[in-house]
């Protein structure tokens, strides 16, 4: 792996992130807090023992200025749009003029958030999906003023880490969510319909369409919460059971119920 890469943030996406790129090398990670970085180390680890990686490779730090030398920045925190850009804007003081930015964003305007950061010309919007180890696929998207240089060392970081980029347009939802929410959403407007189960719904779509996930179970992979918001960024309406659920509390497999309880 040719660049430096830091990472901002400590969630789910952000550590599986650093356990495929500490595969290939040393990274660093930025934690907001010592309790963050303490369950980030778990988080890590773990990962790392599940892909015989170098946990050592993961330096997790909560000083955002030991990001300074890295060469790619990608945040990874909450998807809030002034949480993401203020992060962003601070960044990209700390960093040395040539750092490419990017964001895990995945229903975000890449074109603001790019804004944010103060330049443009080296940002990227970098959509991985969860659980970052497994999945293959990295969504590229652009805002239009960025470089030859900010694209192809893009791609070529998502080559090292061993994913496949795919450039896409900076529409709500890229490609995959875009697709993907309103056949989710829909699968839940049948359930209230049929009065079905949902383990009837997900084990005709396995089944029979060769789904590795039904809908609902994915739903509650992804926590219904983040559905909702990025249901809402597509322009799609939200089923009134994934409204009366996430007013409950209860998003998925994260709070232990959600259209399946764990």
């Amino acid at each position: 792996m040719e660049e430096r890469l830091g990472i901002a943030g400590s969630g789910a996406i952000a550590c599986g992130l650093a356990a495929v790129a500490a595969t290939r090398g040393e990274v660093v990670l930025w934690a907001r807090s010592e309790n963050s970085a303490s369950r980030a180390r778990g988080s890590v680890d773990k990962s790392c023992g599940r892909l015989e990686a170098d946990s050592g490779n993961v330096r997790i730090v909560t000083e955002l200025r030991e990001l300074a030398g890295s060469t790619f920045v990608v945040e990874a925190i909450s998807e809030d749009l002034a949480l993401k850009a203020e992060l962003l804007k601070e960044i990209g003081t700390i960093v040395d003029g040539d750092a490419v930015l990017g964001s895990t964003t995945s229903s975000l305007s890449v074109a603001e958030l790019a804004s944010s950061s103060g330049a443009p010309e080296r940002f990227v919007g970098l959509h991985v999906f969860n659980p970052v180890p497994a999945m293959k696929l990295v969504e590229l998207a652009y805002p239009d003023e960025a470089s030859e240089d900010t694209r192809s060392r893009s791609r070529a970081l998502c080559e090292a880490l061993g994913k496949t980029p795919v450039d896409v347009p900076d529409t709500p939802g890229f490609v995959v969510n875009r697709l993907l929410f309103p056949y989710l959403f829909s699968a839940v407007r049948f359930m209230e319909e049929s009065g079905l189960e949902p383990e009837a719904i997900d084990t005709c779509m396995k089944l029979g369409a060769g789904h590795p996930m039904g809908p609902l179970a994915l739903l509650d992979y992804v926590g219904l919460d983040v559905a909702k918001a990025i249901g809402e960024s597509i322009g799609e309406q939200i089923p009134a059971t994934v409204e009366q659920k996430v007013a409950a509390g209860e998003l998925g497999r994260k709070t232990g119920k959600g259209f399946y309880t764990v």
